[in-house]
């Protein structure tokens, strides 16, 4: 294949299993967990990766070490890398119960970040498969075993493999105040990433900052996800992690297993009733204005 045709066989392959796979399922209610994907590619060696060794700590993988792992006997060169990214965005139904609620996530939440969570690593495994099917080598970086929480000096509390930074590594968005992602699908999102070696078309990067798509960085203005918060652990300073998980840890996580007896940890009360729930608040104000001006 050519890399476009890579590209394209990518973005088929995982739209058509979120769209059409009955595993896209909240279980508990009959609907959908996630709506439409969105999917970008990176290249192994794109200088990001390096820098994420700055700003998260040298525990955070490479996709080259992440493939070692995966791959201990077999060679490559970072460069004949890419890493194929994915948002799964949150149903309208989801997002309106979500709304209403300011102390916990609605039922609906805590079913997306279990039984919607199982799919995520479902497809990240099929689209591995598929890939190792058509004779490529292929892995799930977040599905390792030795994939992790750490503790680094500039990150605190961080995993080995960041879905999120490999998401605005592939061109798919940029973080906000609250350390949420901001895709073209909004905030209320969740996200995965298989790394393979093969030649396939990048997906260029827009974004002219790492918080370009956050209205509170981009333009000084909104902060409306502090508001949400209900253990003030964002402020216009940031996301204190250690607040969030306290309460995650402590509050939602119990909350959630007596709903689906599972141990999973949901909130993400700071995703809904703000700008960047379902979009890109900063483009829509740009072309709003370019409308105007029209």
């Amino acid at each position: 294949m050519t890399p476009s045709a890579y590209h394209n066989f990518c973005i088929e392959l995982i739209t058509s299993l979120v769209n059409e796979a009955p595993e896209n399922h909240l279980h508990a209610v009959d609907e959908k967990a996630w709506g439409s994907p969105l999917i970008g590619v990176a290249r192994g060696d794109d200088p990001l990766f390096t820098e994420f060794k700055q700003i998260i700590g040298a525990v955070h993988w490479s996709p080259a070490e992440a493939f070692a792992l995966a791959y201990p006997d077999q060679s490559v060169t970072s460069k004949d890398l890419r890493v194929v990214s994915w948002i799964l965005p949150q149903t309208e139904n989801t997002l309106a119960d979500q709304r209403l609620e300011t102390e916990l996530p609605t039922a609906r939440w805590v079913y997306s970040r279990c039984y919607g969570e199982q799919f995520n690593e479902w497809l990240r495994l099929k689209v591995r498969d598929e890939l190792i099917r058509m004779g490529l080598r292929a892995l799930a970086p977040a599905l390792l075993p030795d994939w992790a929480y750490r503790q680094t000096p500039q990150a605190g509390i961080c995993s080995n493999w960041s879905e999120r930074h490999a998401a605005y590594a592939a061109g798919l968005g940029t973080f906000g105040l609250s350390d949420g992602f901001i895709s073209e699908a909004g905030k209320a999102i969740r996200i995965g990433s298989v790394i393979v070696a093969a030649d396939i078309a990048i997906t260029p990067r827009s974004a002219t900052a790492h918080t370009a798509n956050c209205l509170f960085y981009a333009r000084g203005t909104c902060g409306a996800c502090i508001k949400r918060c209900p253990v003030e652990a964002i402020s216009q300073a940031g996301h204190d992690k250690i607040a969030c998980r306290k309460y995650i840890r402590q509050v939602t996580a119990p909350y959630a297993k007596q709903l689906c007896g599972q141990a999973v940890t949901p909130c993400g009360l700071c995703q809904v009733s703000i700008p960047c729930e379902r979009r890109n608040p900063v483009a829509a104000v740009h072309n709003n204005r370019a409308a105007v001006d029209l």
